[in-house]
């Protein structure tokens, strides 16, 4: 990390860094299946969904599979997996009302607020995300946390997905700022930290789930740790 005094610009991820995804997920999904009339145990089902989910979104960051095929596989195989009985027609229903709803619910993680407040005054302050672009805005609005940043950054609106260098380049050209001014905090090792990394962005990984992790990589297990940091 460069010394802080050097850093003007502060690019977050948004999902599983600010943003709980995965409690704002189930509770998304919770509300879709009780309105539809789903008969699955909310618990057992994310069990299956979640590692299904991220292999999707690997495929998806790696230009494999489409937004359209993501929405509606890591549903199909998940039923699949349960031996849940689903036509096709009802899965595509579940796939845009769980997006539609999911900005509903805005847990984000404990000290966002505080740590994004400490920022704000120090740093200009960005989203690059990978997320679907009509959802990610919805998301930081309903949780009032937009205001905090500059540029929202979306691999849509770029073409290209994390770790892709063209999305950090495009940052950095959205916020005018340079490599060595930059920071980027992320959770995903492969996306945030080494598509960071390899175009000279410093970075700060946020490991929540304490998995093991290149030591060479500043990490974090909470937010308010990186107050130590900048």
């Amino acid at each position: 990390m460069p010394q802080s005094s050097n850093i003007k610009h502060i690019f977050f991820d948004l999902d599983h860094t600010l943003w709980d995804f995965d409690t704002n997920s189930k509770k998304s999904y919770a509300f879709i299946f009780k309105k539809n009339n789903i008969a699955i145990d909310i618990n057992t089902f994310i069990k299956i969904y979640t590692p299904i989910n991220h292999a999707y979104w690997k495929l998806y960051r790696e230009e494999k599979v489409t937004k359209k095929y993501l929405k509606y596989a890591r549903l199909k195989d998940t039923f699949d997996r349960l031996g849940y009985a689903i036509k096709d027609e009802m899965i595509a229903i579940l796939a845009e009302e769980y997006l539609e709803n999911l900005p509903n619910y805005n847990t984000l993680f404990d000290g966002t607020i505080d740590l994004l407040n400490y920022l704000k005054p120090k740093y200009q302050l960005h989203i690059i995300t990978n997320g679907f672009s009509e959802i990610q805005q919805a998301k930081l609005k309903n949780a009032k946390i937009l205001d905090y940043f500059e540029q929202v950054i979306t691999s849509e609106s770029v073409q290209v997905k994390k770790p892709n260098p063209k999305i950090f380049f495009y940052a950095l050209k959205k916020a005018k700022a340079y490599t060595y001014q930059s920071v980027m905090i992320g959770d995903n090792l492969e996306a945030d930290i080494y598509g960071a990394k390899n175009i000279g962005i410093s970075t700060i990984y946020c490991n929540f789930s304490n998995a093991t992790s290149n030591n060479k990589v500043t990490t974090v297990t909470q937010l308010a740790q990186i107050k130590q940091i900048l």
